[in-house]
Order: structure tokens, then sequence, then C-alpha cells
């Protein structure tokens, strides 16, 4: 099974709006919902066979920091190489736009996978204390009681003073 990853068009909002509902129980979201989310996050969607929706990552760059909003992939398919193809085009995409680094904040009570997933893809778990006086102003402007993040420097020559 070929998979490929690209970044979301508005068009795509339909299809979003399913595959979440798929994924989750609770609230479904629709097509209204995912299109102003448009204007907040980035998409990068992973699909098999040139069209099957197999996976969904929602990013922003704030401060020369990228913060992973949304992350699902399908049941069924390879969830290390669909996430691996998902988060590198996302890595990828935050050092064109001259990130430092890839930030995730944790759901309530993640799981040992999910903490190993993360591991694998190359993040460190660290204490929101112990980061970068830059790192830790982004963290607290997204999530201001988060203690720990997963955390991954995307370029060596980070910023010392404003561009």
């Amino acid at each position: 099974m070929a998979i490929s990853v690209r970044k979301a068009r508005f068009q795509d909002a339909t299809a979003i709006a399913e595959f979440v509902n798929q994924a989750q129980a609770g609230d479904l979201v629709d097509r209204l919902q995912v299109a102003e989310r448009f204007s907040q996050v980035g998409f990068l969607l992973a699909e098999s066979d040139g069209d099957r929706l197999v996976g969904l990552l929602g990013w922003q760059v704030e401060n020369l920091v990228v913060r992973v909003t949304d992350f699902l992939i399908a049941p069924g398919v390879d969830r290390v190489v669909v996430g691996e193809l998902l988060v590198e085009a996302m890595e990828d995409a935050g050092r064109e736009l001259q990130a430092e680094a890839a930030m995730l904040f944790w759901p309530a009570n993640p799981s040992q996978y999910l903490i190993e997933y993360w591991l694998a893809l190359g993040y460190d778990l660290r204490a929101v204390a112990d980061l970068s006086k830059a790192w830790r102003q982004a963290a607290a402007e997204w999530k201001q009681d988060a203690n720990q993040v997963m955390i991954k420097q995307l370029r060596e020559d980070l910023v010392r003073r404003p561009i």
C-alpha cells in the first residue's frame, strides 16, 4: 500500500470531518467547523491508493515553534509508517518556515504506547521549566498549565535575537 502525504485544501473539509467523526466518539464535527479551523491550523493528510484518507496531522507555527494540534491515524494501517510520514512532512514544512522546534502537548493520561511512539519519532519528554525562554513562552501561550511537553529541535542554529 503506497502512502502519500499532502497539504489539505479547503475542499477536503468534508472528507476531514468524516475521518474525524469515524475516529472519535462524542460530538460530531461538520464540514463548516473544519473549514473554520483552516484559519487557525494547517492540515497534512496521509492518503493510500491515491484518495483514501488514512491519517491527519494538524499544526501551527508561532514564534519559531511548531505545535502539533491534531494527530489521527486510521485503524488497520501501519501507524508507525503513516505517523512517520506525517511528522516528517510537518517537520520539513516547519524547517522551511525557520522553526527551531516542534512541540506536542499530552492529552490527559497518555498511554505508555503513546509516549513510546513519540520517543521513537525523535521527540524528547521535557519539563517546560527546563526549556529555553522562547520555547517556555511558546508553551505558556498554547497551554499555560503544561508541566511537560514532547519536543524535537528542528535546527541547530537557534535565533538569539529578533529577526
